[in-house]
Order: structure tokens, then C-alpha cells, then sequence
């Protein structure tokens, strides 16, 4: 286990803290009803199901809960085999997140998860903190276009994170957020967010290309739900662009 991460035990599992973060959390903390009752629910992100957000102190948090996809969730909807804390969900997305920040990639400071054991199953939340001013990739070609270099730019945060051996399991327009320059001095730059499922595997072209390719699809599906999506074949191509030019200075 990362020794980062502060494991807490609670009535009926694990919390996981990460480093500097106040052991004032509770498990009550990664309930949304929870925040309600400070008037802290400050917006909220709607796919398949409900990603919270909350004010905390002096900063926002993103409260998720796992949710099973596919066929599983015919038989339970957020329940998956105990097989130890360090196989759930949760513990894998916190330990890569809590890798990656601290290597400044771009992507969410994470903050917290709880596991919930209920016999041979567990159920689990993550916090995460906000990225400020960020919007998604399919929020923002809906308002409009991403010049050249943009697209160029994001292929090469993504080259970034592929030449670390980062897998993303779901590299979609929606997981990547584009934050604007916060104040003078700053840069715009491109994250990556969603990393449930996601490891650290060894560089491959071969999953690489996998990711790309998911990645590509989820632009045209998105177009064809969104005809104005401000997103064409030159696009692609410039993204590739900045991708396999970072890619080759490595």
C-alpha cells in the first residue's frame, strides 16, 4: 500500500486519507446528505448517475460513488467482491491519483475514499477536489471551436501521460477538462479525470492506440448527440500531431 496514504479503520470497513488532509473526515463525510445539512451542495454533474459537488473550507470537492456498469448491474448496482482493501476500486483510483499529483500531472488532487464492507461485498466513494474554472471537452466544443494549437496541446497531455504508462480504462471528451488561465502568469492546460480502473501498466503502442481510438469514437458519438459540436477531422489530426511529436521527444 502506499505509504502516502493514511489507512483509518472504520465501524465497517476503511477510510484512505491522503497526505495533508485533515483526519477530521468522516465516513458520514462521503454521504451527500451529509453536506445538505451544512448547505454545502454546491452543483451537482448528471451521466448515469449523480456526481456531487461540495464546499469545503476554502476549496470545492467532487463526491462520487461507484457505481457497477453492464450486465453486473442487473444483480446489484453498486455491490463488488471483498478480495482486500488494496483490489477495490476506490484504494486504486486514490494510489494513482495520489502518483500522479505529486508528479504534477495534470490531474484532480485526490483527497479521500471510504470502503464500505457488507459481508463478501463492499461498497465505495471518492472525494476528489475540483479542478477551478475547468469545463469538459464536450461542454466546451459545444459553445465553440479549439484553435490548432489547443488540439495540439491536449495530444501532447496525452503523450504525457501514455510515455508514464498511464492506462486510462475510459479516455472519453467528457473525462478530459480544459481550465482556462486562472490569473496572469498561468497557463490554460487539459486534464484527465475518471480514473477508476485506470494502472500503471509499461508503455505499449498497442494500448496506446486502444486508448486513442476509444478516444475518437467518443467525439463522434458525442457529435452525433450534439450536431454543433465544434469538432472535425482536422481536429483529430491536429491532436495526433501534438501527441506523436511528444511522443518522439522523449
Amino acid at each position: 500500500m502506499n505509504d502516502q496514504i493514511k489507512i483509518i479503520k472504520t465501524a465497517n470497513g476503511h477510510m484512505a486519507l491522503c497526505q495533508g488532509i485533515s483526519e477530521a473526515i468522516t465516513p458520514a463525510w462521503f454521504s451527500v446528505d451529509f453536506w445538505r445539512t451544512k448547505n454545502a451542495v454546491v452543483g451537482s454533474s448528471k451521466g448515469r448517475y449523480t456526481t456531487w459537488f461540495v464546499a469545503c473550507e476554502h476549496s470545492h470537492w467532487v463526491l462520487r460513488h461507484y457505481w457497477r456498469g453492464g450486465l453486473m448491474e442487473k444483480f446489484s448496482k453498486d455491490a463488488y467482491v471483498y478480495t482486500g482493501l488494496a483490489n477495490t476500486r476506490a484504494m486504486g483510483e486514490l494510489r494513482l491519483l495520489d502518483i500522479l499529483y505529486r508528479e504534477d500531472f495534470a490531474v484532480p488532487k485526490p483527497i479521500a475514499a471510504n470502503i464500505v464492507r457488507d459481508g463478501l461485498f463492499y461498497r465505495a466513494d471518492i472525494i476528489i477536489e475540483r479542478v477551478e474554472g475547468a469545463e469538459d471537452l464536450v461542454a466546451k466544443l459545444g459553445k465553440g471551436t479549439m484553435s490548432t494549437t489547443q488540439w495540439q496541446a491536449l495530444g501532447a497531455t496525452i503523450a504525457q501521460f501514455h510515455q508514464r504508462g498511464v492506462y486510462h480504462a475510459d479516455l472519453n471528451a467528457k473525462n478530459i477538462l480544459f481550465q482556462p488561465m486562472q490569473a496572469e502568469g498561468t497557463q490554460e492546460r487539459f486534464y484527465l479525470i475518471d480514473f477508476d480502473r485506470g494502472e500503471l501498466k509499461t508503455p505499449s503502442s498497442q494500448w496506446q492506440k486502444s486508448n486513442l481510438d476509444r478516444l475518437l469514437r467518443s467525439f463522434n458519438k458525442e457529435q452525433g448527440k450534439l450536431p454543433n459540436l465544434a469538432f472535425n477531422a482536422d481536429n483529430w489530426t491536429s491532436l495526433m500531431q501534438g501527441y506523436q511529436a511528444a511522443m518522439q521527444n522523449t
